[in-house]
């Protein structure tokens, strides 16, 4: 018989806001601007926290590269009058998929 490996997470409550706060001072005392450093820094915290079938995943995703393509997005969103807005959310998440890996 097949032994499976257990998937879980195992971050902590505390941690968690922590980070959220962190987040959101570092992003309304910048205007915004740091705003992907912040949606990296929460998104590394889960991927090393995750576990799947036994094997723990790693995000190796900057906020300089994301900040490029919050630029993009953002410019975009101007261009079309709002509607490319719909798809930002699916564009990071592809963007956080294609950054996040098996350790």
């Amino acid at each position: 018989m097949l032994e499976i490996d257990n998937s879980y997470f195992d971050g902590g409550l505390l941690q968690l806001i922590g980070y959220h706060i962190l987040g959101s001072v570092i992003t309304t005392l910048t205007l915004g601007i740091c705003l992907p450093w912040a949606y990296c820094l929460i998104y590394e915290w889960e991927a090393k926290h995750t576990v799947i079938e036994g094997r723990r995943l790693r995000f190796d995703g900057s906020a300089v590269q994301l900040f490029g393509n919050w630029i993009k997005w953002f410019f975009l969103t101007i261009i079309t009058l709002g509607i490319y807005g719909f798809w930002v959310q699916i564009k990071l998440k592809q963007w956080r998929t294609a950054h996040t890996h098996f350790a």
